[in-house]
């Protein structure tokens, strides 16, 4: 059985850094990219943070494009986050996207624990 394990987050001023990990436990298979989303305060949604495939290619939200940092070492993802704003203020997590049947659609049918990130002005 995969399962997510996060660490890292905590609090920084405005303009520090911080990184985030994520380990995939259980294997690898069938996996096609790792992500971060993240959920701020009172929003309901997550929305991607930034996206790593397997091949290495690498997707940033607008906002954090050049500060951000995703990357893979065997089967953990990391987030690099540097001159961080109050903004990126929430919970983070890291799902995989697995591939099922050859399916374009994304299947994030995995999800870490949740790290909690909190920037000060």
């Amino acid at each position: 059985q995969v399962h997510l394990v996060q660490s890292g987050g905590g609090l920084v001023q405005s303009g520090g850094s911080l990184r985030l990990s994520c380990v995939v436990v259980g294997g690898m298979n069938n996996i096609r990219a790792m992500v971060w989303y993240r959920q701020g305060p009172g929003q309901q949604r997550r929305t991607t943070v930034s996206r790593i495939a397997i091949e290495g290619a690498t997707e940033y939200e607008d906002s954090v494009q050049g500060r951000f940092i995703i990357s893979r070492d065997d089967n953990t993802v990391y987030l690099q986050m540097n001159n961080m704003k109050p903004e990126a203020t929430a919970v983070y997590y890291c799902p995989i996207d697995r591939l099922i049947d050859d399916s374009p659609k994304h299947n994030y049918d995995c999800w870490g624990q949740g790290t909690k990130v909190t920037v000060s002005s």
